[in-house]
């Protein structure tokens, strides 16, 4: 993601300004956010096809108009700017991007509090080894950031770690519980099926359960897109 991890910020601060309210993201709009992320799209297709979904629904008939209540009726738009950004590409150097200005000192500040509230969390008796195993990896890389660290690689060792995490939420959560989570998250996505291709469904699915499992500990999210 060309160093930028203000990812979630300028997605969720876009989406406010053009909708004219301050309406919170639901955690479904979070969970597409993380498959936009994961999959790569460019924040600037995100921004585009936010921009793109407001003028169309603009341009209707008031009476006809639908309010834009969610990250989900932009997808498609989403999707569409960013195969034209892929397209405009070929043949041209790849740019640059916004550059992260993240602070070592805020980095080490946001990876110890994690630690802390890590430790801190209600979790299955499986899972409080690796929680506590993974504060103390935190604590260290809080402690040995350099002057300049190189946060693409922070990212990766912070990545591994999540998905370490999610792993034995999945495995200590009983069938039933988890069998509600993905009911709830089949009823959250139901309506913008029509909207979205079956890869991206199947993803923003597995996001969302993630994020509840989270929720539900008391877990924060580890990765440098959440500072």
């Amino acid at each position: 993601m060309e160093n930028y991890f203000n990812y979630f910020t300028e997605i969720e601060e876009h989406f406010q300004r053009r909708r004219g309210s301050m309406l919170l993201l639901s955690a479904l709009d979070w969970a597409l956010i993380e498959t936009w992320k994961d999959a790569g799209i460019p924040l600037e297709a995100v921004l585009r096809g936010i921009d793109t979904t407001f003028e169309s629904y603009e341009r209707r008939p008031r009476r006809a108009q639908r309010r834009v209540n969610g990250l989900a009726f932009c997808s498609q738009e989403v999707l569409a700017a960013s195969e034209e950004m892929k397209e405009a590409a070929v043949g041209t150097a790849r740019p640059s991007g916004k550059r992260a200005t993240f602070e070592p000192g805020e980095i080490a500040a946001y990876l110890t509090r994690n630690a802390a509230q890590i430790e801190h969390a209600k979790l299955p008796e499986a899972a409080r080894p690796l929680a506590f195993e993974m504060a103390r990896s935190l604590r260290e890389l809080a402690s040995g950031l350099s002057a300049a660290p190189r946060l693409e690689d922070l990212e990766r060792r912070l990545t591994v770690m999540e998905e370490k995490l999610f792993a034995v939420l999945l495995a200590g959560t009983p069938d039933e519980e988890l069998v509600a989570l993905r009911a709830q998250a089949e009823r959250e996505i139901a309506p913008y099926r029509s909207k979205m291709p079956g890869a991206q469904i199947e993803q923003l699915h597995k996001q969302y359960v993630h994020k509840m499992l989270l929720e539900r500990h008391g877990l924060p999210r580890l990765s440098l897109f959440y500072m």
